[in-house]
């Protein structure tokens, strides 16, 4: 008989002002030299500078030396900002990106060597050994649900090829799950980051791996993202809708413990040669994928329907897509056909299709990109 591991360990404050619960936990684990690390767009913003005014009896320092999808250098420069202000905690505070390299900088904090080291497919990974900082995170999107993973994604600087450091050592020792804080964003990044949210959901559910308590979660979070994407899009500033959104994204990702599936090779792929945003590179593929899917997870797809309460999920995504503003087609984005080769050596690398419910071949992965072009 399999022996199956299942672990659901993170400490997680949800709700309005959840945020201003994050002083308190900081001085009841000793720490009062925070390291908050955070991307460039949000470092001059209201909600950043709010938010640091609410520690105002901590010694806090701001790093957001990034932007975009994070390369290794990112890590390293925040890690050597981490010791320079003599920094006793790590505070991760925006976007997905943000989250994965607080999680690479709380790492490198206190571990030798280059941070692609510590990624699980390093020829000569590092062990990590050491105790980390004190580690908490506040998302400001709805879409990785980065804040409760137990993996980095951290890009090489060269050929910007996604790294993936996976270890429960690196989980977030409290999050602070605050949809205020994901009030202020604009229809274009609340659509392509709740694609990315409802992507983890339905390729978890649809992976063939063994982990019936990842599926309920990824069955309720289909539909709470389901019911609420449409509502925020149309409307910013509905605290409900946001909640659901912000919940949902958090299902999402430890629902993904479970693995992913093809739409993520190709939004890795997508990524790496064209640099585009994580949650919109799912959104424009998903239905593709979908419909390339379907006929090994028939009875998985009649479920998926049950629960949105549709009679076709592939027609489902294709009009969720167009009610927010996703593109149909790579072409919108620029992705031609002479970036096909290169996208497809990418996405047959990639390990998530490895869970894919129905093998995909580089020929797949050839039609996959020409049809969704």
């Amino acid at each position: 008989m399999t022996i199956h591991r299942f672990a659901f360990p993170t400490a997680i404050h949800f709700g309005p002002g959840a945020r201003k619960l994050v002083g308190a936990n900081l001085k009841a684990a000793g720490c009062d030299r925070p390291l908050i690390v955070t991307d460039r767009g949000l470092s001059g913003l209201p909600l950043l500078r709010n938010f640091v005014s609410e520690l105002k009896d901590l010694q806090t320092c701001v790093f957001s030396g990034l932007q975009g999808n994070p390369v290794a250098s990112q890590v390293m420069a925040g890690a050597a900002a981490y010791r320079a202000h003599g920094a006793d905690a790590v505070v991760g505070f925006g976007g997905g990106a943000a989250l994965d390299v607080a999680k690479a900088v709380a790492l490198m904090a206190t571990h030798p060597g280059e941070v692609l080291e510590y990624a699980w497919d390093h020829p000569q990974v590092r062990p990590i050994e050491n105790p980390l900082p004190h580690f908490v995170a506040l998302p400001t999107t709805a879409g990785t649900g980065s804040e409760v993973g137990r993996s980095s994604v951290v890009s090489e600087d060269d050929t910007h090829v996604k790294r993936i450091i996976f270890s429960p050592a690196i989980l977030a020792k409290a999050v602070f799950a605050d949809p205020e804080l994901t009030l202020g964003l604009p229809p274009a990044i609340t659509a392509a980051t709740g694609m990315d949210a409802l992507t983890h959901n339905v390729e978890s559910y649809l992976s063939p791996a063994y982990h019936p308590l990842c599926d309920g979660i990824a069955l309720e979070g289909v539909r709470i993202v389901a019911r609420a994407l449409p509502l925020v899009w149309k409307n910013a500033t509905d605290l409900q809708a946001r909640s659901d959104m912000l919940m949902g994204s958090m299902m999402g990702a430890i629902a993904f413990q479970k693995d992913l599936g093809a739409v993520h090779s190709c939004a890795h792929a997508l990524s790496t040669v064209n640099d585009l945003h994580h949650g919109l590179a799912n959104g424009v593929m998903i239905d593709h994928v979908m419909k390339f899917n379907r006929e090994a997870a028939l009875e998985k797809f009649r479920e998926l329907e049950r629960v949105i309460g549709t009679a076709d999920f592939v027609s489902y995504l294709a009009t969720l897509k167009k009610t927010i503003g996703i593109p149909a087609r790579l072409s919108e984005l620029r992705v031609r056909s002479e970036h096909i080769p290169r996208l497809v050596e990418v996405a047959e690398k990639d390990i998530c299709h490895q869970t894919n419910p129905r093998p995909c071949t580089r020929a797949d992965f050839e039609r996959l990109f020409a049809a969704a072009l």
